[in-house]
């Protein structure tokens, strides 16, 4: 279903697929083509982005070339790809913040326009680009997450001393540490000791490097009997958890609430619950369906897209994620 959808897609810096005009079609030499690059093109999170994006193509007629492009190489490689097209633009989840400066060069020696998504091009000077953006919210939403985990936490009744926060960071992403940090503030503002909020750094923001660091935080913290948990995202939550409940901890001793909701089906659909208790659901429809559709009004109307766009999130659980999603066009 959602997840099975959208893992069929052949990875690789070629990962290339035009939307329309594929089999004979005739391809009028004016036709606006427009490149979408994600730095993780396994991830649900990048398909839904890619499928909503394909869901402008389709109804303003333009094509949309899909490009997987992991590392710095592969970037530039996949522009030049799309110059020699003839792409007008293209929007970008960059694999590094900092090739800001190279992406954008690049573009211009082709002449075509660029918006980034989800992660902000940062310059040579440390700060962000003028270059249009669509991200989230990171801090609020952290908040959200921090303030969902603390009502669950106090509805329980769970006593203090017996409770700790795992908050698995990844610093070295800004957007990431805006939401660890936000989740921490909101708890520490109601009341949370700061002492009792644990954090630790993940290598790779995925299901395996959360794991590792849940195993870390047993082994230093024995004493604590009941956690919470948080993450930039679905993946460092569920690693965490799932590397606590092999430590004989369960859905009535953890409280993981994690943020994206492309990852946290599995856990959901799990015949009994888990410690994964809800995400911050974000919808990656803005992201790839407007993204799309206002570089498409740039090129043909010249209509400069908004500077800096943020999305919110809402809170879901195993109990409400099913309607939410589906009215999202999620699942």
């Amino acid at each position: 279903m959602f997840l099975r959808s959208f893992l069929a897609p052949t990875l690789g810096v070629a990962l290339l697929a035009v939307a329309l005009g594929g089999c004979g079609g005739d391809n009028a030499p004016d036709r606006v083509k427009i490149g979408f690059l994600v730095k993780q093109p396994e991830e649900i999170w990048f398909q839904k982005e890619w499928e909503f994006a394909q869901q402008a193509a389709d109804r303003l007629g333009f094509d949309l070339i899909k490009i997987g492009a992991t590392d710095a190489e592969k970037v530039l490689t996949a522009i030049g790809n799309l110059g020699a097209q003839g792409a007008q633009g293209f929007i970008i989840c960059t694999p590094d913040v900092r090739l800001g400066p190279a992406i954008m060069a690049r573009a211009r020696s082709y002449g075509m326009k660029v918006i980034s998504v989800d992660d902000q091009f940062v310059g040579p000077d440390g700060h962000f680009m003028d270059v249009p953006y669509v991200g989230i919210s990171a801090s609020d939403i952290g908040r959200k997450v921090g303030m969902a985990l603390y009502d669950e936490f106090a509805r329980r009744g769970w006593p203090l001393e017996e409770t700790a926060v795992c908050v698995v960071t990844f610093e070295e992403l800004h957007t990431s540490k805006e939401r660890t940090d936000g989740a921490i503030a909101a708890l520490v503002e109601v009341g949370f000791p700061a002492d009792r909020i644990h954090k630790a750094g993940e290598r790779t923001t995925d299901i395996e490097g959360s794991f590792h660091v849940g195993s870390a935080m047993l082994t230093r913290f024995p004493d604590v009997k009941r956690w919470l948990v948080c993450s930039m995202n679905d993946e460092g939550v569920i690693g965490a958890v799932r590397a606590m409940e092999g430590r004989g901890f369960n859905a009535d001793t953890v409280i993981g609430i994690g943020i994206g909701g492309s990852s946290c089906v599995v856990e959901f659909q799990k015949s009994s619950p888990t410690g994964f208790y809800a995400t911050c659901l974000i919808s990656p429809k803005r992201h790839g369906y407007d993204t799309a559709e206002w570089m498409y009004k740039w090129i043909t109307e010249g209509v400069e897209p908004p500077k800096d766009t943020r999305t919110e999130g809402i809170i879901v659980t195993r109990d409400d994620y099913d309607q939410v999603m589906r009215e999202q066009g999620l699942l």
